[in-house]
């Protein structure tokens, strides 16, 4: 085999090698994505039970309901449609009745969703970047840039 014929030879087995290898890494990374969905894309697209995804919204006010042991059930909204969360284990101490929260797990039944985490706001001015977003396009919450926009505008 001459020289050339042999360097194109080395290419081809590397460029091969590089495919399969992004190929696994691609197939290994599928399963690692967790997607965030708002209580009204979950009642208008669905999705499928066990599918491991993020939920964000507002704590419904009075949904609090502490269970048996360490299990807590709560509603979490966007003011469009409600999402009715289980979660064993001891609540972050920022979690409250109107507060922004974030939390991840799966559907165990059509109707239920069980969190593995419950991840709530950090100070008086954060919210969740996936939650302000799915609130600002229900229109029940204005960043602060839009508030201090429509404040100097003539709004209050």
């Amino acid at each position: 085999m001459r020289h050339r014929n042999r360097r194109l030879a080395t290419i081809a087995v590397a460029g091969v090698v590089l495919a399969g290898a992004i190929a696994l890494a691609m197939f290994a990374m599928k399963d690692a994505l967790v997607y965030f969905y708002s209580p009204t894309e979950i009642a208008e697209e669905g999705v499928e039970i066990g599918e491991r995804i993020r939920v964000g919204g507002l704590v419904v006010a009075g949904s609090i309901d502490p269970g048996d042991g360490d299990l807590v059930s709560f509603s979490v909204t966007d003011n469009v449609n409600d999402v009715l969360i289980q979660y064993e284990g001891i609540l972050p101490d920022l979690f409250r009745e109107g507060q922004g929260v974030v939390v991840e797990g799966a559907f165990l039944t059509p109707t239920v969703f069980t969190a593995e985490t419950v991840l709530a706001k950090h100070d008086e001015t954060y919210m969740p970047p996936e939650v302000a977003e799915a609130l600002q396009e229900s229109g029940v919450w204005q960043g602060e840039g839009e508030a201090e926009d429509s404040a100097q505008e003539g709004g209050y």
